[in-house]
């Protein structure tokens, strides 16, 4: 019994000793390591900036809230503003070209409710084709109807093909036009994009001596023996812009849109008649 406490002493004093060579042991290895990764370190600084920037990454940066433009400046003119014109000092026919304020509301009222587009902007697209078509001489419904079955009245379209903005322009095909605008990146301004596209329309008629030949020539299909329907559709679009403009109620959704049922051919094909009887003004 004497000898126990001798003996645990013992044990203890050899445990202990265990204990403080593993962790001398353990202590040369995590310096040596350290030494190692210093002189990696300093052999490679890439390293050195990789293994900082990963401990203390820098701040995101803060990204700028995106603000849209207002309306007006999207629709500003680039070279000369469209300014109001008076109607005193007009002809008879730049009367009939520029409409009545009564009949710009009835078309844009339509075109917003059929395109699903807002009201302001309608507004100022309708009052852009009107002026452009008392400008150049041509049809303003026939100028809207061509935007709306080439974009659907959106200024930002864009083909395949590249013809861009609310006419659907070949902007690189007809890129001198737009110098005067402020050159190619004028194409998607709705201002500058209505006025070239209406004097390549007006050149297109005048060239080919009627409305569906100039449609034919506009839509590409000049020198094909048919268009695909794409002068039915205009003038079947033109017709019902027709009616509006006379105060006439006119479904915003139509059969031509809808699709939903085969027998929509005939009016399309009535309406087509009809604008062909009734000379397109300007023309």
């Amino acid at each position: 019994m004497a000898r126990q406490p001798a003996a645990w002493f013992s044990t203890t004093r050899i445990s202990a000793k265990g204990v403080l060579t593993t962790a001398q042991h353990t202590l040369t290895i995590v310096g040596v390591t350290a030494l190692v990764v210093m002189a990696v370190l300093f052999v490679r600084p890439d390293l050195a900036k990789a293994l900082s920037d990963s401990l203390n990454p820098a701040p995101a940066p803060e990204i700028p809230a995106v603000t849209a433009p207002p309306l007006s400046a999207l629709m500003e003119a680039p070279a000369a503003a469209t300014a109001s014109v008076s109607t005193e000092s007009l002809s008879v026919e730049d009367k009939a070209l520029l409409g009545s304020e009564k009949q710009q509301k009835w078309v844009t009222s339509w075109l917003s409710k059929r395109y699903r587009v807002a009201g302001d902007a309608t507004n100022m697209l309708v009052s852009t084709a009107y002026l452009t078509a008392r400008e150049i001489k041509l049809d303003p419904l026939l100028i809207l109807a061509v935007m709306a079955i080439e974009s659907g009245l959106n200024p930002f379209a864009e083909s395949p093909m590249g013809a861009q903005g609310l006419m659907q322009v070949m902007s690189k095909v007809h890129h001198e036009k737009f110098q005067e605008m402020g050159g190619l990146q004028a194409a998607l301004n709705p201002v500058a994009n209505i006025r070239v596209g209406s004097l390549i329309l007006k050149d297109y008629v005048t060239r080919g001596g009627s409305v569906e030949a100039g449609l034919k020539s506009y839509v590409g299909a000049a020198a094909f023996a048919h268009d695909d329907g794409y002068g039915a559709r205009v003038l079947a679009e033109y017709s019902r812009l027709k009616q509006v403009s006379a105060g006439k109620k006119v479904p915003t959704i139509t059969p031509v849109m809808a699709a939903a049922q085969p027998k929509p051919a005939a009016p399309v094909a009535a309406a087509e008649k009809s604008v062909t009887d009734t000379q397109i003004a300007g023309l």
